[in-house]
């Protein structure tokens, strides 16, 4: 059995200026709008996508090297993070809570990739956003907006 979808809404929301992709949540703005409406099914289909934009954004800067130490830092520094979701969620977490704080990403269990070595970790962060929004971005155009994906 499943757990219940919760909204993955953080506050940020850029439908409401005409986004047709939120640069929050990296759902779509119809998504956004009818998502008390949906079934569980519906949000999960939504959750496992971003789930799998998000998961290939990370990836591409950072490597789990240690998923036990990454998940013992995560309880000692008290991040908050969905331990049902793909450890490269978890990643993003860490980085949203304090990517200004970590020196040593070893001790994190983790490593960076060719792209991120000797990059500032708020800038990969970033990039990790920019590339999550980029890929739903695209899902969107390729095809939500000529149809060929019914909502």
């Amino acid at each position: 059995m499943y757990k219940k979808v919760r909204t993955p809404c953080i506050g940020v929301c850029s439908t409401g200026i005409g986004d047709d992709v939120c640069r929050g949540c990296k759902r779509f703005a119809h998504e956004v709008i009818d998502w008390n409406a949906y079934t569980e099914e519906q949000r999960r289909i939504i959750a496992e996508r971003r789930e799998a934009y998000l998961v290939n954004a990370v990836r591409s800067q950072l490597e789990i090297v240690d998923e036990e130490q990454l998940l013992a830092q995560l309880h000692h520094q008290q991040i908050r993070f969905d331990d049902s979701q793909n450890a490269y969620c978890w990643v993003f977490e860490l980085l949203r809570a304090g990517a200004s704080q970590i020196n040593e990403l070893r001790e994190y269990g983790l490593n960076p990739t060719v792209q991120a070595r000797g990059v500032p970790l708020v800038e990969v962060r970033r990039r990790i956003d920019e590339d999550f929004y980029a890929l739903s971005v695209a899902y969107y155009q390729r095809f939500v907006v000529p149809g060929l994906i019914k909502s």
